[in-house]
């Protein structure tokens, strides 16, 4: 086992030092996951928030929807012709949902492609987040937290300053978040550091760089695997700039500038990525543009919904 992490590391290295050539791929194209609507109508059994496209547009990537309830063959067509796959937050039911079972497999293909070179970065966010500590822990490590719509700040870890998530923010942003709620958190349930550090296949895979507490429990906020691309944040970047429905979440400049360093981060990491759709008419069929937004903000938490049928 220590010698598969090894040889993994090393790849990871080269991969992140630029040893395809220093090829750099302008162009991103990320995939968001859908999830089945809570109250389905004709038309509308699935959705993405609006905020998420948005927030990935913002620093220069365009967006795929990832439909839920496709086969293996037609995820694995999407994860070659996408650079990068974003898990947002939700409901969805991290067990049989369509959201999770997609998640599995570009989880699996992932880990795949970056075991053999291909860099593939992956991110979760809330619900993504908890879905990724599945994933590597095959286990419900959750435990219940009073952190269902409010603003925190992170507590960073030593690890974080050697961390690639951070590395790029500048000094006074770092200062900001560790002071000041510039995080929305919306979920009832968290990993705890406690149960993070009893298990140790998620202490190999990820380090832990921020954790937040909600006054009784101290949780796992923010992480990023040691060999892989793969990152999560238990908190919610893309709401800082884009979501106004709650006065909780931050609009400060500190934290509009949060999201876009986020944003930033995880788009620079999906232009180390080459992969590409077949054709151009294949491309254009893909992309969100094909869908518009719908105005839910009166009865949502979202702004903004794309819905799928």
């Amino acid at each position: 086992m220590r010698f598969f992490y090894i040889v993994i590391s090393s790849v990871f290295i080269q991969l992140v030092s630029g040893s395809e050539g220093d090829q750099t791929n302008d162009s991103p194209i990320i995939g968001i996951l859908a999830q089945e609507a809570s109250f389905p109508k004709p038309g509308q059994n699935s959705y993405i928030a609006a905020s998420y496209v948005k927030y990935l547009e913002s620093a220069g990537a365009r967006v795929v929807p990832v439909m839920i309830n496709r086969t293996e063959d037609e995820y694995t067509n999407i994860f070659k012709s996408v650079n990068g796959i974003l898990f947002p937050g939700g409901s969805a039911n991290l067990n049989t949902s369509g959201y999770a079972k997609a998640a599995d497999i570009f989880y699996k293909l992932a880990l795949e492609a970056n075991a053999k070179g291909d860099y593939f970065p992956v991110w979760g966010t809330c619900l993504g987040f908890e879905k990724l500590i599945s994933l590597t822990s095959g286990r419900r490590l959750l435990s219940r937290t009073n952190t269902s719509g409010v603003a925190l700040p992170l507590t960073f870890t030593k690890d974080a300053k050697d961390c690639r998530m951070f590395k790029d923010f500048p000094a006074d942003l770092v200062e900001s978040l560790g002071k000041e709620a510039l995080t929305e958190h919306s979920h009832q349930f968290s990993v705890t550091t406690e149960s993070f550090s009893k298990c140790q296949k998620l202490k190999k895979f990820y380090r832990i760089l921020t954790t937040s507490t909600d006054g009784e429990k101290e949780f796992v906020s923010t992480m990023e695997a040691y060999y892989h691309p793969i990152y999560a944040t238990q908190w919610h970047p893309e709401k800082n700039a884009f979501e106004w429905t709650h006065p909780y979440i931050p609009h400060s400049p500190a934290a509009i500038k949060t999201t876009f360093y986020m944003a930033h981060f995880f788009v620079n990491e999906a232009k180390k990525n080459l992969h590409k759709f077949s054709s151009d008419e294949e491309k254009q069929k893909a992309l969100i543009y094909n869908y518009k937004p719908t105005y839910t903000g009166k009865k949502s938490v979202f702004e903004q919904k794309y819905y799928f049928k």
